[in-house]
């Protein structure tokens, strides 16, 4: 399984971005996907995950509000869309995907994936 990220870029605070990760590979209605973001001497930390099914979405507290995670089986690509961005959102945004996730505490935890893309990076000036 292949997942390749992008859409980021630099913003000022406020403003929106969108990433998309595109899975090849494999059945993409099998897997659960996964947002994590990776600043510079930080831990992994998770952001959003959609449901193998795209019918249930987590999101972490940070996030919630401002952050819409989708799936679009068409394309084979799952979205990010990412409004109202602030300072504290930068990083690298690495998707990331499983085909046996249950439990919205097990979406948030990297150890659940299987499958990890390169990531993309998103710069928010203040």
């Amino acid at each position: 399984v292949q997942l390749q990220a992008s859409g980021g870029g630099s913003v000022q605070a406020g403003g929106s971005l969108r990433l998309s990760c595109g899975v090849s590979g494999d059945t993409f209605n099998r897997f659960a996907m996964g947002w994590f973001r990776q600043a510079p001497g930080k831990e992994r930390t998770f952001v959003a995950a959609v449901s193998d099914s795209g019918l249930r979405t987590v999101y972490a507290d940070s996030v919630k509000g401002r952050f819409t995670i989708s799936k679009d089986t068409f394309k084979e690509t799952v979205w990010l869309q990412m409004n109202n961005l602030k300072p504290e959102d930068a990083g690298i945004y690495i998707c990331a995907a499983d085909s046996f996730i249950f439990g919205d505490s097990a979406f948030a935890r990297p150890e659940e994936y299987d499958y990890w893309g390169q990531g993309t990076q998103v710069t928010v000036s203040s």
